[in-house]
């Protein structure tokens, strides 16, 4: 990740913890939220822009999930990791958005596929066709199903991560996953079979 402006730790110039910026934070430093943001801005987009997929209101939402964080600071609690608290919040206030537009559904960006080799235009036509089609099969999916397929496999958040943002227990979590799967493969499979024909 780019690190807009290294801030200084306390010993030997090591760069500071989110602990240490959220404390600094706390105390008046400005410098240390504008670590905090160019720390996080990556994934807050990306948890933004792949659950409301608005490019208009990807950068409001981020913004406004900043300016949250950064009036709810006083109440980070240092046991989680700030990035699952972060991505809670974010995730929070898409919800929130999402409930206010009634949207039944929403499309995740592209989910482009590892090669080990060198792709050719027509490989990559043929991956961003099947990216597409992913998309819409994941858009499609209703948001207890989506959410949670979107944190963990396009946000790479881990089960105990997403429990703590959705406030589900595991069980629920790897359930809703589990469907979720069942739900893209049945929806994909056709196609699949219509490729190897």
């Amino acid at each position: 990740m780019l690190v807009l402006k290294k801030v200084q730790g306390g010993e030997s110039g090591l760069e500071a913890t989110d602990l240490e910026l959220v404390q600094r934070c706390l105390s008046g430093e400005q410098e240390a939220f504008a670590e905090i943001v160019a720390r996080y801005k990556k994934l807050i987009y990306s948890v933004v822009y792949n659950i409301i997929n608005d490019k208009q209101e990807v950068n409001d939402a981020a913004q406004e999930v900043f300016l949250r964080i950064y009036k709810s600071l006083d109440r980070y609690n240092p046991e989680y990791k700030f990035s699952t608290w972060s991505a809670k919040i974010a995730t929070n206030l898409c919800l929130d958005i999402l409930r206010k537009k009634k949207l039944d559904h929403v499309p995740i960006e592209e989910i482009k596929e590892v090669s080990s080799r060198l792709d050719t235009p027509e490989d990559e036509y043929i991956n961003k066709e099947k990216s597409s089609i992913i998309n819409q099969a994941v858009s499609e999916l209703p948001d207890k199903y989506r959410i949670p397929i979107v944190l963990f496999h396009q946000n790479g958040l881990s089960y105990e991560e997403i429990t703590e943002i959705l406030k589900e227990p595991m069980s629920i979590v790897k359930n809703r996953l589990y469907r979720a799967r069942l739900i893209l493969r049945e929806k994909l499979m056709p196609r699949r079979k219509e490729e190897v024909l």
